[in-house]
């Protein structure tokens, strides 16, 4: 069964009724017939980081967006599904580069990879326009992770099946359980268009379409909800100096957030030198394949956070804002 596609609907009624039917549509995708889910889907929230009554049932139950536990890659010359500037995350590490589609992503949320002997979950939000890498291994034991069905601040909540603890992606936190507290190891990666990834790494390796599920990779579920101001679900902070969906890319360096966001990179230079939490940084935007990476003197990628403004601004309320000079 294919998701409500919202692209489908005039403007006004996209508006009216579009959204959250797409909501509903995701809901009855998911879900297996006949499963019916508590509010918690089975976890724990009494002992939660953050307010129980801010934790949201997405809609599917537990593991009903399955996570890819065993990825099939194929090479570039295997790739017909994707178009130039169709998205995709990529994460180049351990001498093996990997691209994962964002179309395939929007079905699944998580992947449990490998990079060499390194286990990493690769993670993605459509709701806040996240994708961001971790090192699976915490306090020195190797995790797996799915998908809780649950939201904070409208971004997934992960759960690693070892110990039934949620994290949150944006904090890169566990929550609550017997891991609360302990922090995700962030590992950079990319977003950008797959012509983008391919030409500065031919020798790609990318996630296949066959990941054991039915689903149709060539539809979006949340077509038109990048463009529109609406967000599904309650977040704890709203800030209205950019569009909602504006892209940013969000840096943390201990306890201090900074945002760049798209609207102010593209009105000046490339490349621009900052100075945020005592490092003086150098700031790489590419406007053609709207993508950015930040380098610390050094030359070394800082891991950053490519997100929707609102998602970012819910969770860092305090945040620093990049404005670009005048000319």
């Amino acid at each position: 069964m294919n998701p409500f596609n919202v692209s489908q609907i005039s403007t006004r009624w996209r508006r009216v009724i579009a959204y959250p039917l797409a909501a509903v549509a995701i809901y009855v995708l998911f879900v297996p017939s006949g499963l019916t889910a508590s509010r918690t889907n089975g976890f724990d929230l009494s002992d939660s980081l953050v307010p129980s009554a801010q934790i949201h049932h997405g809609g599917p139950p537990r593991d009903g967006i399955p996570a890819i536990d065993a990825p099939k890659f194929v090479t570039v010359d295997g790739v017909d599904f994707l178009a130039d500037d169709d998205r995709i995350l990529g994460m180049h590490r351990n001498g093996s580069a990997k691209a994962y589609p964002i179309r395939i992503l929007n079905y699944h949320e998580i992947v449990n990879d490998k990079f060499g002997d390194e286990a990493v979950v690769v993670s993605f939000c459509p709701l806040c326009g996240t994708g961001m890498a971790f090192s699976a291994k915490v306090g020195g034991r190797k995790h797996s992770f799915g998908v809780s069905g649950l939201l904070y601040n409208s971004d997934v909540l992960l759960y690693d099946r070892e110990t039934e603890s949620l994290w949150s992606q944006i904090m890169r936190k566990a929550i609550s359980g017997k891991m609360k507290g302990a922090s995700l190891d962030q590992l950079a990666l990319t977003h950008t268009t797959w012509r983008d990834w391919r030409e500065r790494h031919p020798d790609t390796l990318v996630l296949s379409t066959d990941t054991g599920h039915a689903r149709d990779y060539s539809r979006s579920p949340y077509a038109g909800y990048e463009t529109t101001p609406r967000v599904f679900f309650p977040v704890s902070n709203k800030s209205p100096k950019y569009h909602p969906k504006e892209l940013v890319m969000g840096l943390k360096i201990g306890e201090q957030a900074k945002v760049y966001p798209f609207a102010e990179l593209s009105k000046g230079p490339s490349v621009v030198n900052d100075r945020f939490a005592g490092q003086l940084l150098r700031i790489e935007f590419d406007a053609r394949n709207r993508n950015g990476r930040i380098v610390d003197r050094q030359g070394n990628e800082i891991p950053t956070t490519i997100a929707y403004w609102f998602a970012w601004v819910a969770f860092h309320p305090d945040t620093e804002v990049f404005e670009a000079t005048a000319k």
